[in-house]
Order: C-alpha cells, then structure tokens, then sequence
C-alpha cells in the first residue's frame, strides 16, 4: 500500500531524481512547479516499482499524475499501485495532466472513462532554436522590438543570477511593484506573491536563473529548470517601462541557458487574456495536452438496480428488510467467517445495531462499491454473494458465503457461478477473480469448478473467470 509524505522545500533534490530526466515535457512534472503551487494543490509523493507517485488535491477531490518512472521503473505495477490504494480508499483513480504520449496507455487502460483535454491547461512549448535566434518572417515583431531595445539601452547585459544576487532580486520586485497593473486582480497577486518565494530558491543547482541588467539595475528575470529534453521557464518577469525587454530576455535566456535541449516550455496560460496573446505572439511550435482521465467502474454505467437471478434451485435477488434477521446471523457468525476474510464488524463506521449491516450492503450498492446478493432457497436468506472491489479495468472480485445449516450441498457453487455470469454478460466484465484462504479446502474445491487457478501467496489461493 502507498504511504504518501507531502512535498516539502526539502524534497527537491528526491524528486529531481526522476523530474531531471522525465521526458514528458509539461510543467507539472518538475520540482519548480510542486513547490510553487503547493499551498495550492497540496502534492504528496510515494515511490512504487521505481517510480515517483504524485498525489494532489483539486477542487476536493485527489488526483494523481501520471507515475514518472526511474531507470529500472514499471509503469505498469505503479498504476496498480495507485489502483489499489484507491479501491482501497473507496475512491476512482483519477490520472490527470496525463502526457499526450501516455494517453494511449490508459485509453486502453480503462474500458468506461470520462477524458478531458483543457484548453487553460495546456502548456506552450517552443523550438529551442526559435527562441535562441527569432529567425523568419513571423518574429520580425520580436526583432523589431530587440532593435529598438538594445538602441535604448545599449550598455544592458544579460547574465545568470545566483545567490549572491538576492538583493538585486529584491530591489527587482520593489521596482516591479510599482508598475504592476493587476494589483486588483486576486489571481495575478497570489501569483506575484509565489514567484518572490522562488527567487529565493537560486541557490538550489537544478534551477538556472538569468537577469537583464542595465548597469547595476535588475530589469528583467526568468527561473527555468531542465527536465529531459525540456527546458521549463517557471518565471518571466521585466519592468513594463523598458521598452523591448521582454522579448530581449527571453531570447538572451533561451541562448544562454537551451544548451542541446529540444523545447522550452513557457507553461500554461491560466486562462488570461494577456498572457495568451503574449505567448501566442512568440510562435509555439505547438500546445502540449494535458489529459485528465477519470474512470468509471461498471455499475455507474450497467447497473441500475439489482437483479434477479434464477439457477435450478436458487433465486439471487436484492436483500429487503424482511432479510435482515438472517443475514445478521450470517455475518456475525464468528466461527465460520474466518474464512471469508473481512471483519464486518470491525468495517462498521459507527456503533452496531439491528440495521447496520443491512445498511451498509445498501450504501455500497449505491455508492457503486459492490453488489451483495441475498441467496434464497426457498425465499428465505441462506447466504449472500458478493461482486465488489471493481478495479476500473474491468475486473472484480467476487465473494461468497452460505449459512452452516445449508453447507454441504453445492448451494455456494451454484450460486457462485450464477454472480460470475451475471458479471461477465450483465455487467460487462472482462474478468472476475475470487480468492480463498489456503486452508479451507472446501472453498478451494469450490473455487476450482469454476474457475480457473491464478496464482498463489503465503496466504491465499487466487482464482480468475475470463469473458
């Protein structure tokens, strides 16, 4: 099971272990980004088969990106991890800013998902060399304007900042206050407000910072960081009165610091109108996607209520109240629920009563956890069969048990096989998998007929049912 630490100042140097060579290209995946949107999403990290889980907070609700794998990482068993923990944790695995080379894997992934590609979200990504040179036709805008820079202010220099440059940095902002127009805009102050706290990290050596100095004034300034092949412009900051600075910047910053890289990434546009112009204007070879895929198991989308289900002898139907008196005595029969793995008292949100375990077979069939069938012989409850732990994939597990009075007589098999149907054909599942301990022998030779062997732990026999 995951165990997620949250993301500190303290964590760059892990996380750049698999943000310095991610070839995603999109800001998200870079430790600039977790630490400036912080406060805002929340990020934590875990580490499953070699690589790094990253769990945030969006508008509530968790969502995880896509896992970044190391040199010896298995995609694969990381997106089962983060699978599980949220079967665990009753939730769907929510994969977003998925990169456009991923999406395919979890198109296929997930058989009933809701995708979503939005337009604010989407980075701007440049040809390096279009930056370095404003070469062509369509940059005569970015040249002219360099011109009529570098003819006013013939003595600015651009080159790195370090540490040592803090105070220049803070006299930056002081001059830059006095000329920022969107002070009454919430949204651009926060903004402001997270770019001074990461100035403050120049001393950190997976951030390269550049400023525009004319003589011994900061009037521009930019924090990128390398991931892969992608250079990643975190902050782009200059005093509106110097004419032509910014596009003098961003050239002198992509010439001193693009190196042998392939895009830099100038980020999202959050939506703002003049930010967009802006980035539009300095021609991006394209924007990258940024997909959000949230899977939907297959209860949401087949099953509206529970059905009835005929085999020679039994009839599986919803559980009513007129149940609830057997099905009390079936689950609270310590004795023989040692086999069926699951502590129903224990797994009570509250205090036990009458109602309890009525209530929660009903709340999880509403919630799309599980479906628990009341096994009738003769119209009376003499067991239930449960399909829950649906995995988003098209599989789920598939549970049985019948009351000691009515063992010995195939009821469990019968009904069994009756649930495993229902999932494959009514539900639409390409795999349901059951599982008994290994020393219950009557339940493995249950689980054989009709079933095929899928493995084995310590602990336990598992079984599979394929479509």
């Amino acid at each position: 099971m995951l165990n997620f630490t949250p993301i500190t100042d303290e964590d760059g140097d892990f996380l750049r272990r698999y943000y310095e060579n991610c070839d995603f290209g999109l800001c998200e995946y870079s430790v600039g980004t977790k630490f400036m949107w912080g406060d805002y999403f929340h990020p934590a990290y875990a580490e499953a088969a070699g690589c790094l889980i990253v769990r945030n907070e969006v508008d509530g609700r968790l969502v995880f990106d896509y896992p970044v794998p190391g040199p010896e990482g298995d995609e694969e068993a990381a997106l089962r991890a983060i699978e599980d923990w949220c079967m665990e944790n009753g939730m769907p695995p929510v994969i977003s800013v998925v990169p456009e080379k991923r999406a395919s894997k979890l198109l296929q992934r997930y058989p009933y998902v809701a995708v979503r590609n939005v337009r604010t979200w989407q980075d701007y990504l440049y040809k390096r060399e279009d930056l370095q040179t404003f070469a062509g036709r369509r940059y005569s805008g970015q040249r002219n304007h360099i011109k009529k820079f570098r003819t006013a202010y013939p003595d600015a220099v651009f080159r790195p900042l370090t540490e040592a440059d803090l105070p220049l940095v803070e006299q930056f902002w002081e001059d830059y206050r006095t000329e920022f127009s969107k002070g009454d805009d919430p949204r651009a102050v926060g903004e402001l407000k997270l770019a001074k706290r990461m100035l403050e990290k120049l001393d950190k050596p997976w951030f390269f910072g550049g400023g525009m100095m004319n003589g011994d004034r900061l009037i521009a300034l930019a924090l990128a960081e390398r991931c892969g092949d992608t250079l990643i412009i975190h902050i782009e900051k200059a005093l509106y009165s110097y004419a032509g600075v910014y596009p003098t910047m961003v050239q002198a910053f992509a010439q001193h610091f693009g190196g042998d890289v392939v895009w830099i990434n100038r980020e999202d546009d959050a939506a703002d109108r003049g930010l967009r112009t802006s980035k539009l204007q300095y021609g991006p070879d394209h924007l990258a996607p940024k997909y959000h895929f949230a899977p939907h198991n297959e209860l949401l989308c087949h099953v509206k209520a529970i059905p009835e289900l005929k085999t020679e002898r039994l009839t599986l139907s919803q559980m009513t109240e007129a149940d609830i008196p057997a099905y009390n005595a079936l689950v609270l029969d310590q004795d023989r629920n040692r086999w069926w793995g699951y502590d129903d008292v224990a797994g009570l949100k509250g205090p036990m009563d009458e109602r309890s375990f009525y209530e929660v077979a009903k709340r999880d069939f509403e919630n799309c956890a599980a479906v628990n069938f009341a096994v009738r012989l003769d119209g009376m409850l003499i067991g239930e069969a449960v399909l829950y732990r649906f995995d988003y994939r098209g599989g789920a597990e598939l549970g049985c048990r019948i009351a000691k009075e009515y063992e010995g007589w195939g009821y469990g098999t019968e009904a069994f096989k009756a649930v495993a149907e229902w999932g494959l054909y009514g539900v639409h599942l390409t795999r349901v998998v059951a599982k008994c301990f290994k020393e219950n022998a009557a339940s493995r030779k249950m689980l054989a007929s009709c079933m095929r062997p899928a493995g084995e732990d310590e602990t336990f026999y598992y079984f599979e049912k394929l479509v």
